[in-house]
Protein backbone atom coordinates (compact mmCIF):
# COMPACT_ATOMS: atom_id res chain seq x y z
CA UNK A 1 0.00 0.00 0.00
CA UNK A 2 2.78 2.48 0.99
CA UNK A 3 4.79 1.67 -2.12
CA UNK A 4 1.79 2.39 -4.32
CA UNK A 5 1.27 5.79 -2.65
CA UNK A 6 4.97 6.71 -3.00
CA UNK A 7 5.07 5.84 -6.64
CA UNK A 8 1.89 7.81 -7.28
CA UNK A 9 3.23 10.96 -5.50
CA UNK A 10 6.62 10.82 -7.24
CA UNK A 11 5.00 10.52 -10.65
CA UNK A 12 2.67 13.48 -9.94
CA UNK A 13 5.66 15.57 -8.77
CA UNK A 14 7.58 14.70 -11.94
CA UNK A 15 4.61 15.78 -14.06
CA UNK A 16 4.35 19.06 -12.15
CA UNK A 17 8.07 19.79 -12.54
CA UNK A 18 7.91 19.00 -16.24
CA UNK A 19 4.97 21.34 -16.74
CA UNK A 20 6.78 24.21 -14.93
CA UNK A 21 9.94 23.63 -16.97
CA UNK A 22 7.88 23.70 -20.14
CA UNK A 23 6.35 27.07 -19.13
CA UNK A 24 9.77 28.57 -18.41
CA UNK A 25 11.07 27.46 -21.78
CA UNK A 26 8.12 29.07 -23.55
CA UNK A 27 8.70 32.29 -21.54
CA UNK A 28 12.40 32.52 -22.55
CA UNK A 29 11.54 31.79 -26.17
CA UNK A 30 8.96 34.58 -26.24
CA UNK A 31 11.46 37.10 -24.78
CA UNK A 32 14.18 36.20 -27.27
CA UNK A 33 11.75 36.42 -30.19
CA UNK A 34 10.52 39.83 -29.02
CA UNK A 35 14.08 41.13 -28.71
CA UNK A 36 14.87 39.92 -32.20
CA UNK A 37 11.81 41.68 -33.55
CA UNK A 38 12.90 44.90 -31.83
CA UNK A 39 16.39 44.56 -33.35
CA UNK A 40 14.82 44.12 -36.77
CA UNK A 41 12.64 47.24 -36.38
CA UNK A 42 15.54 49.49 -35.18
CA UNK A 43 17.07 51.86 -37.69
CA UNK A 44 20.75 51.53 -38.72
CA UNK A 45 21.60 54.80 -36.94
CA UNK A 46 20.27 53.49 -33.63
CA UNK A 47 22.26 50.29 -34.03
CA UNK A 48 25.41 52.30 -34.79
CA UNK A 49 24.83 54.52 -31.70
CA UNK A 50 24.43 51.45 -29.52
CA UNK A 51 27.66 49.95 -30.83
CA UNK A 52 29.57 53.22 -30.25
CA UNK A 53 28.33 53.52 -26.64
CA UNK A 54 29.37 49.94 -25.94
CA UNK A 55 32.82 50.46 -27.41
CA UNK A 56 33.18 53.76 -25.49
CA UNK A 57 32.40 52.07 -22.19
CA UNK A 58 34.88 49.32 -22.93
CA UNK A 59 37.66 51.79 -23.84
CA UNK A 60 36.94 53.87 -20.71
CA UNK A 61 37.23 50.80 -18.49
CA UNK A 62 40.49 49.83 -20.18
CA UNK A 63 41.89 53.37 -19.72
CA UNK A 64 40.87 53.43 -16.04
CA UNK A 65 42.55 50.12 -15.31
CA UNK A 66 45.75 51.18 -17.09
CA UNK A 67 45.76 54.55 -15.22
CA UNK A 68 45.35 52.81 -11.87
CA UNK A 69 48.26 50.56 -12.75
CA UNK A 70 50.47 53.58 -13.57
CA UNK A 71 49.47 55.39 -10.38
CA UNK A 72 50.24 52.33 -8.33
CA UNK A 73 53.65 52.00 -9.92
CA UNK A 74 54.42 55.71 -9.44
CA UNK A 75 53.38 55.69 -5.77
CA UNK A 76 55.44 52.57 -5.11
CA UNK A 77 58.50 54.16 -6.71
CA UNK A 78 58.11 57.50 -4.82
CA UNK A 79 56.64 56.92 -1.35
CA UNK A 80 57.10 60.61 -0.35
CA UNK A 81 54.17 61.63 -2.58
CA UNK A 82 51.78 59.45 -0.65
CA UNK A 83 52.47 60.97 2.79
CA UNK A 84 53.32 64.66 2.65
CA UNK A 85 53.82 66.58 5.87
CA UNK A 86 51.36 69.42 6.85
CA UNK A 87 54.20 71.93 6.43
CA UNK A 88 54.77 70.97 2.79
CA UNK A 89 51.03 71.13 2.06
CA UNK A 90 50.77 74.56 3.65
CA UNK A 91 53.79 75.89 1.76
CA UNK A 92 52.37 74.67 -1.53
CA UNK A 93 49.03 76.38 -0.78
CA UNK A 94 50.84 79.63 0.00
CA UNK A 95 52.61 79.44 -3.36
CA UNK A 96 49.46 78.71 -5.34
CA UNK A 97 47.02 81.01 -3.46
CA UNK A 98 47.60 84.73 -4.23
CA UNK A 99 45.09 85.86 -1.59
CA UNK A 100 47.05 84.25 1.19
CA UNK A 101 50.41 85.32 -0.11
CA UNK A 102 49.51 89.00 -0.60
CA UNK A 103 49.16 91.22 2.45
CA UNK A 104 50.19 88.59 4.99
CA UNK A 105 52.83 90.87 6.48
CA UNK A 106 51.85 91.56 10.07
CA UNK A 107 53.16 95.09 9.85
CA UNK A 108 50.81 95.95 6.98
CA UNK A 109 47.80 94.08 8.30
CA UNK A 110 47.96 95.17 11.93
CA UNK A 111 45.04 97.29 13.05
CA UNK A 112 42.86 97.15 9.97
CA UNK A 113 40.09 95.35 8.18
CA UNK A 114 40.71 97.07 4.88
CA UNK A 115 39.83 93.90 2.93
CA UNK A 116 36.19 94.54 3.81
CA UNK A 117 36.23 97.91 2.04
CA UNK A 118 35.26 101.31 3.49
CA UNK A 119 32.39 101.30 5.98
CA UNK A 120 29.28 103.27 4.97
CA UNK A 121 27.69 105.03 7.95
CA UNK A 122 24.44 105.51 6.02
CA UNK A 123 22.00 102.98 4.62
CA UNK A 124 21.94 103.16 0.80
CA UNK A 125 18.73 104.48 -0.73
CA UNK A 126 17.84 101.12 -2.30
CA UNK A 127 18.13 99.26 1.02
CA UNK A 128 15.98 99.17 4.13
CA UNK A 129 12.19 99.39 4.59
CA UNK A 130 10.14 102.12 2.97
CA UNK A 131 8.78 104.60 5.54
CA UNK A 132 6.13 107.24 5.18
CA UNK A 133 7.25 110.84 5.30
CA UNK A 134 6.27 112.86 8.36
CA UNK A 135 3.92 115.76 8.13
CA UNK A 136 5.20 119.33 8.27
CA UNK A 137 3.51 119.72 11.67
CA UNK A 138 5.48 116.80 13.15
CA UNK A 139 8.75 118.09 11.72
CA UNK A 140 8.17 121.56 13.20
CA UNK A 141 7.38 120.04 16.62
CA UNK A 142 10.69 118.14 16.65
CA UNK A 143 12.61 121.27 15.62
CA UNK A 144 10.96 123.33 18.38
CA UNK A 145 11.80 120.62 20.89
CA UNK A 146 15.48 120.81 19.89
CA UNK A 147 15.51 124.58 20.35
CA UNK A 148 13.81 124.38 23.77
CA UNK A 149 16.39 121.85 25.02
CA UNK A 150 19.35 124.11 24.20
CA UNK A 151 21.33 124.92 27.31
CA UNK A 152 24.88 125.05 28.69
CA UNK A 153 26.13 122.87 31.53
CA UNK A 154 29.23 123.54 33.57
CA UNK A 155 30.57 120.08 34.46
CA UNK A 156 33.92 121.02 36.07
CA UNK A 157 36.74 123.56 35.54
CA UNK A 158 37.62 123.53 31.85
CA UNK A 159 34.73 121.22 30.91
CA UNK A 160 31.47 122.47 29.38
CA UNK A 161 28.53 120.69 27.73
CA UNK A 162 26.52 122.60 25.11
CA UNK A 163 23.18 120.80 24.92
CA UNK A 164 21.55 120.63 21.44
CA UNK A 165 24.09 123.13 20.10
CA UNK A 166 24.02 121.57 16.61
CA UNK A 167 20.64 122.11 14.97
CA UNK A 168 19.03 119.73 12.52
CA UNK A 169 20.62 121.24 9.42
CA UNK A 170 24.08 121.20 11.04
CA UNK A 171 23.71 117.52 11.86
CA UNK A 172 22.57 116.70 8.34
CA UNK A 173 25.60 118.49 6.87
CA UNK A 174 27.97 116.68 9.23
CA UNK A 175 26.53 113.22 8.48
CA UNK A 176 26.54 113.79 4.72
CA UNK A 177 30.11 115.11 4.74
CA UNK A 178 31.39 112.25 6.93
CA UNK A 179 29.65 109.72 4.71
CA UNK A 180 31.17 111.28 1.59
CA UNK A 181 34.68 111.18 3.07
CA UNK A 182 34.17 107.84 4.82
CA UNK A 183 33.54 105.76 1.70
CA UNK A 184 36.56 107.22 -0.13
CA UNK A 185 40.29 106.77 0.23
CA UNK A 186 41.36 107.04 3.87
CA UNK A 187 37.77 106.43 4.99
CA UNK A 188 36.23 104.38 7.78
CA UNK A 189 37.85 101.14 8.93
CA UNK A 190 37.84 99.06 12.11
CA UNK A 191 41.12 99.66 13.98
CA UNK A 192 42.88 97.11 16.13
CA UNK A 193 46.15 95.79 17.48
CA UNK A 194 48.84 93.32 16.43
CA UNK A 195 47.52 90.63 18.77
CA UNK A 196 44.25 90.54 16.78
CA UNK A 197 42.10 92.56 19.21
CA UNK A 198 39.74 95.05 17.56
CA UNK A 199 38.17 98.27 18.79
CA UNK A 200 34.38 98.25 19.02
CA UNK A 201 33.91 101.05 16.50
CA UNK A 202 34.66 102.28 12.98
CA UNK A 203 37.25 105.07 12.70
CA UNK A 204 38.33 107.72 10.20
CA UNK A 205 41.01 110.37 10.71
CA UNK A 206 41.04 113.87 9.22
CA UNK A 207 44.13 116.06 8.86
CA UNK A 208 46.55 113.46 10.26
CA UNK A 209 46.29 109.72 10.79
CA UNK A 210 46.33 108.38 14.34
CA UNK A 211 47.27 104.76 15.05
CA UNK A 212 45.85 103.04 18.18
CA UNK A 213 48.78 100.60 18.05
CA UNK A 214 51.64 103.12 18.03
CA UNK A 215 49.63 106.01 19.54
CA UNK A 216 51.32 108.34 17.07
CA UNK A 217 50.13 110.74 14.39
CA UNK A 218 51.41 110.42 10.84
CA UNK A 219 50.78 111.76 7.35
CA UNK A 220 49.39 108.45 6.07
CA UNK A 221 48.00 105.15 7.33
CA UNK A 222 50.62 102.49 7.95
CA UNK A 223 48.60 99.50 6.71
CA UNK A 224 47.48 100.83 3.31
CA UNK A 225 49.30 104.14 2.79
CA UNK A 226 46.07 106.14 2.45
CA UNK A 227 46.34 109.88 3.18
CA UNK A 228 43.64 111.17 5.56
CA UNK A 229 41.24 113.77 4.10
CA UNK A 230 41.51 117.38 5.27
CA UNK A 231 39.02 118.82 7.76
CA UNK A 232 36.19 120.46 5.75
CA UNK A 233 35.91 124.22 6.25
CA UNK A 234 32.25 124.03 7.33
CA UNK A 235 33.27 121.78 10.23
CA UNK A 236 36.01 124.20 11.30
CA UNK A 237 33.41 126.99 11.46
CA UNK A 238 31.17 124.92 13.73
CA UNK A 239 34.11 124.27 16.07
CA UNK A 240 34.85 128.03 16.23
CA UNK A 241 31.20 128.78 17.02
CA UNK A 242 31.13 126.15 19.79
CA UNK A 243 34.33 127.54 21.36
CA UNK A 244 32.99 131.13 21.27
CA UNK A 245 29.77 129.99 22.93
CA UNK A 246 31.69 128.15 25.64
CA UNK A 247 33.89 131.21 26.31
CA UNK A 248 30.83 133.42 26.78
CA UNK A 249 29.21 130.89 29.10
CA UNK A 250 32.34 130.41 31.22
CA UNK A 251 32.81 134.17 31.46
CA UNK A 252 29.32 134.52 32.93
CA UNK A 253 29.61 131.45 35.13
CA UNK A 254 33.11 131.75 36.61
CA UNK A 255 34.54 135.11 35.41
CA UNK A 256 37.59 133.08 34.25
CA UNK A 257 38.08 133.81 30.56
CA UNK A 258 41.12 131.55 30.10
CA UNK A 259 39.56 128.45 31.66
CA UNK A 260 39.08 126.98 28.16
CA UNK A 261 41.88 128.12 25.80
CA UNK A 262 41.13 128.86 22.16
CA UNK A 263 42.45 126.55 19.44
CA UNK A 264 42.38 126.00 15.68
CA UNK A 265 41.73 122.32 14.86
CA UNK A 266 44.04 120.60 12.41
CA UNK A 267 43.21 116.97 13.32
CA UNK A 268 39.92 115.17 13.91
CA UNK A 269 39.12 111.57 14.81
CA UNK A 270 35.69 110.44 13.58
CA UNK A 271 34.25 107.37 15.31
CA UNK A 272 31.04 105.51 14.51
CA UNK A 273 29.66 103.31 17.29
CA UNK A 274 27.07 100.65 16.49
CA UNK A 275 24.50 99.71 19.14
CA UNK A 276 27.09 97.38 20.70
CA UNK A 277 29.96 99.89 20.37
CA UNK A 278 31.98 101.14 23.33
CA UNK A 279 35.30 102.69 24.27
CA UNK A 280 37.18 102.13 27.54
CA UNK A 281 38.57 104.83 29.82
CA UNK A 282 41.57 106.56 28.28
CA UNK A 283 43.38 109.90 27.99
CA UNK A 284 43.95 111.97 24.86
CA UNK A 285 47.67 112.61 25.30
CA UNK A 286 49.10 111.87 21.85
CA UNK A 287 49.13 115.44 20.56
CA UNK A 288 52.27 117.60 20.58
CA UNK A 289 53.94 118.51 23.87
CA UNK A 290 53.16 122.19 23.31
CA UNK A 291 49.46 121.50 22.70
CA UNK A 292 49.17 119.38 25.84
CA UNK A 293 51.10 121.89 27.94
CA UNK A 294 48.76 124.72 26.94
CA UNK A 295 45.71 122.57 27.62
CA UNK A 296 44.25 123.18 24.15
CA UNK A 297 40.76 121.69 24.31
CA UNK A 298 39.11 118.70 22.68
CA UNK A 299 35.80 119.60 21.01
CA UNK A 300 33.44 116.61 20.62
CA UNK A 301 30.32 116.48 18.39
CA UNK A 302 27.65 113.82 19.04
CA UNK A 303 25.11 112.78 16.38
CA UNK A 304 22.61 109.92 16.29
CA UNK A 305 21.85 107.65 19.23
CA UNK A 306 22.62 108.83 22.75
CA UNK A 307 25.64 107.55 24.67
CA UNK A 308 26.79 107.41 28.26
CA UNK A 309 29.99 109.40 28.73
CA UNK A 310 32.24 108.71 31.73
CA UNK A 311 34.95 111.09 32.94
CA UNK A 312 37.31 111.08 35.90
CA UNK A 313 40.77 112.12 37.09
CA UNK A 314 41.79 108.44 37.38
CA UNK A 315 41.24 105.20 35.50
CA UNK A 316 39.25 103.70 38.38
CA UNK A 317 35.94 102.56 36.88
CA UNK A 318 34.17 103.04 40.22
CA UNK A 319 34.94 106.77 40.46
CA UNK A 320 33.96 108.32 37.09
CA UNK A 321 31.05 110.69 36.79
CA UNK A 322 28.51 110.15 34.05
CA UNK A 323 26.70 112.41 31.62
CA UNK A 324 24.35 111.55 28.75
CA UNK A 325 25.43 112.85 25.34
CA UNK A 326 22.53 113.24 22.89
CA UNK A 327 22.34 114.04 19.20
CA UNK A 328 23.41 117.65 18.65
CA UNK A 329 25.40 117.96 21.89
CA UNK A 330 28.89 119.46 21.91
CA UNK A 331 31.27 118.56 24.75
CA UNK A 332 34.41 120.65 25.33
CA UNK A 333 37.20 119.79 27.77
CA UNK A 334 40.49 121.64 28.03
CA UNK A 335 42.62 123.60 30.51
CA UNK A 336 42.59 121.73 33.85
CA UNK A 337 40.34 119.05 32.34
CA UNK A 338 42.45 118.38 29.27
CA UNK A 339 43.97 115.14 30.65
CA UNK A 340 40.84 113.59 32.14
CA UNK A 341 40.17 109.88 31.70
CA UNK A 342 37.03 109.42 29.62
CA UNK A 343 35.17 106.68 27.79
CA UNK A 344 31.88 105.47 26.31
CA UNK A 345 30.57 102.35 28.12
CA UNK A 346 27.40 101.93 26.05
CA UNK A 347 25.12 103.30 23.34
CA UNK A 348 21.39 103.77 23.90
CA UNK A 349 19.61 102.17 20.89
CA UNK A 350 16.71 103.93 19.15
CA UNK A 351 17.31 107.27 20.87
CA UNK A 352 18.43 109.30 17.85
CA UNK A 353 16.07 111.87 16.31
CA UNK A 354 13.82 110.22 13.73
CA UNK A 355 13.88 113.28 11.51
CA UNK A 356 17.65 112.80 11.11
CA UNK A 357 17.77 109.03 10.75
CA UNK A 358 14.70 108.31 8.62
CA UNK A 359 14.31 111.19 6.22
CA UNK A 360 17.39 113.40 6.03
CA UNK A 361 20.43 111.14 6.13
CA UNK A 362 19.43 107.46 6.61
CA UNK A 363 22.18 107.25 9.23
CA UNK A 364 22.66 103.69 10.44
CA UNK A 365 21.60 102.83 14.00
CA UNK A 366 24.41 104.04 16.25
CA UNK A 367 26.35 107.15 17.23
CA UNK A 368 28.59 109.35 15.11
CA UNK A 369 31.24 111.21 17.13
CA UNK A 370 33.78 113.78 15.93
CA UNK A 371 36.59 114.93 18.23
CA UNK A 372 38.61 117.96 17.06
CA UNK A 373 42.05 118.88 18.43
CA UNK A 374 45.09 120.96 17.56
CA UNK A 375 48.25 118.95 17.18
Amino acid sequence: MLRALNSTSSSSFSKLFASRSTLLCFFHLSISSNSKKMEEHRTPSEVQTNLQSRSGRQSASLFKSSWNTKVGQSSSLNPSRRSRSPQSVESQQMQTSPKRAIGTSQEKRAGSESEEGPFDICIPANEGPVKLKKSLLQLNKEKRKELECRAEQYLRPGMVLLKKFLDHMDQVKIVNKCRELGIGSGGFYRPGYRDGAKLHLQMMCLGKDWSPESRLYDKSRSFDGAVPPEIPEELRKLVDQALNTSHKFVRKHTKNVEEIPNMSPDICIVNFYSNSGRLGLHQDRDESEESLKKGLPVVSFSIGDSAEFLYSDSRDVDKPKKVMLESGDVLIFGGHSRHIFHGVPCIKPNTGPEILIDESTKLRPGRLNLTFRQY
